[in-house]
C-alpha cells in the first residue's frame, strides 16, 4: 500500500513519513507483541530501520503507533481515490466505497484491531481517539466531495466518525463469508445518514431564518432604525 513516501529509501524520510512507513508493520507485530516497542522493533528490523529511529519516533507510545496506522490508511484512501473520482456516485455509495477501502486496508489485522480499539477506548485516550476519528471522518467527507461550512460540516463528520468506529468494531470480531456482516451493517448504518440528511433539509429552516451571531453582534452594533 503506497504512501506519501514511495519513492524514497526509507532512511531518508522525514519523521512523520517514516512513521506511516513502519505503521503496517508495528500492526502486524501488534497481533502477537500488542501496540508496544517490541512491535516497533520488529518492524524495524523488517524495514531496515535502526531501532534507535524507530523507537523515537514512536516515543508516544500505543496512541501514536495506532495513529500511525490510521494515517496510513487515510494516505491510502486518498491516493486510491484521487479527486473526481467518485464524481457522479450517490452521496451513500460515495461514504460506502470510502469506508469499504479503510476496512480492505486492514483486512488480515483483526487482533492488532481489536487491542487497538482496546487502548482508544481507555479515558485517558478518549480524546485523542476522538480527534482521530474525526480528521478520518473529515477526509472521508472531503473525498466525496462535502464542502459544507455551516453547522452540516459538524453533523455530517460527527455521524460518520459514529459510524465508522461501530463499524469497525463489528469488522473486528466479524467471522462470516467476505465480511459480509460487517457490509450490511455498514449500508444500514449509511442509509440511516442519508434519511437523516433528508429530514434536516426538510425541516431546518431556510438560511435568512437562522441564527447568525454575526448578523445579531452587527444588529447590536448597527440597531435598525
Amino acid at each position: 500500500m503506497a504512501t506519501p513516501a514511495a519513492g524514497k529509501a526509507i532512511d531518508e524520510l522525514a519523521l512523520d513519513d517514516l512513521r506511516l512507513a513502519l505503521a503496517p508493520g508495528i500492526a502486524r507485530a501488534a497481533a502477537f507483541d500488542g501496540w508496544s516497542e517490541a512491535a516497533v522493533a520488529a518492524a524495524a528490523e523488517e524495514a531496515g530501520v535502526a531501532p534507535a529511529a524507530a523507537a523515537f519516533a514512536f516515543d508516544d507510545g500505543a496512541m501514536g503507533m495506532i495513529a500511525a496506522w490510521i494515517g496510513h490508511v487515510d494516505a491510502a484512501m486518498a491516493q486510491a481515490f484521487p479527486e473526481g473520482a467518485l464524481a457522479g456516485l450517490p452521496v451513500r455509495e460515495r461514504i460506502r466505497r470510502l469506508v469499504s477501502f479503510r476496512l480492505d486496508a486492514i483486512a488480515g489485522r483483526e487482533e492488532a484491531l481489536r487491542r487497538a480499539l482496546a487502548i482508544m477506548a481507555m479515558p485517558q485516550n478518549a480524546a485523542r481517539a476522538l480527534r482521530l476519528g474525526w480528521e478520518s471522518a473529515d477526509a472521508m467527507w472531503r473525498l466525496a466531495g462535502d464542502t459544507a461550512t455551516d453547522y452540516n460540516h459538524y453533523t455530517k463528520r460527527a455521524m460518520l466518525a459514529g459510524i465508522y468506529a461501530a463499524t469497525l468494531a463489528v469488522f473486528a470480531d466479524d467471522t462470516s463469508d467476505g465480511k459480509a456482516a460487517t457490509r450490511a451493517f455498514l449500508d444500514r448504518r449509511i442509509e440511516g445518514i442519508i434519511r437523516f440528511e433528508k429530514a434536516k433539509a426538510k425541516w431546518s429552516p431556510p438560511e435568512e431564518a437562522r441564527f447568525s451571531l454575526s448578523r445579531f453582534l452587527g444588529r447590536l452594533r448597527y440597531p435598525a432604525r
